[in-house]
């Protein structure tokens, strides 16, 4: 074993004692760093959305502190930075996907509700998923809920029951296509 100029011990194929490539201090400094970064992240992206719910008002920023104190706090006992795998990269495409269908999606439902009750054909539809269990899942049965025309009423370790307003309309499609985009976002398989 040789030594290198910090004292880490790293023998002849670089790897040290616990293991691992490289000096053990790199690894700590490293993880702390991302931590810190995920932490301002979420500060900044509830800080934002409280902005927005206040419509910048400043006198708003009290009670705006303290929820955004909770929430992150909140997000981050219950979506660990480890967990998530969100990545940054796959959220504009999330919330442009998510913008756009919930606006088509309420054109087609105000068209259906000046129609009359005549162009409604509720039904409940099944929909197989392949988005593994856990924050995809959730988020993606969430958006689907979020989206006119679509509730999720039940779901198992492979199907997502959903009730629609209209079974004539390419539900099952719309839905794999946002579960291709939550796989991209989580960097889940598709």
């Amino acid at each position: 074993m040789k030594h290198d100029r910090h004292g880490s011990g790293t023998t002849r194929q670089g790897v040290n004692r616990d293991g691992k490539h490289g000096p053990p201090a790199t690894r700590p400094r490293r993880r702390t760093v991302d931590l810190i970064r995920a932490l301002g992240v979420r500060i900044l992206s509830f800080a934002g959305f409280w902005w927005m719910l206040s419509e910048g008002h400043p006198d708003g920023w009290l009670p705006g502190g303290v929820a955004v104190a909770a929430a992150t706090w909140a997000s981050w006992r219950w979506l660990a930075p480890d967990r998530s795998g969100i990545r940054p990269g796959g959220l504009p495409g999330f919330v442009g996907f998510f913008l756009w269908n919930s606006v088509r999606g309420g054109v087609q439902v105000a068209a259906m509700a000046l129609r009359g009750p005549a162009a409604l054909q509720p039904a409940l539809v099944e929909f197989p998923m392949i988005l593994p269990a856990g924050a995809p899942r959730v988020l993606l049965i969430n958006s689907l809920s979020l989206m006119p025309g679509t509730l999720g009423v039940d779901m198992d370790d492979s199907r997502l029951r959903l009730h629609v307003l209209d079974r004539r309309l390419p539900v099952v499609a719309e839905a794999q296509a946002l579960e291709a985009v939550i796989a991209r976002l989580f960097k889940a398989p598709p």
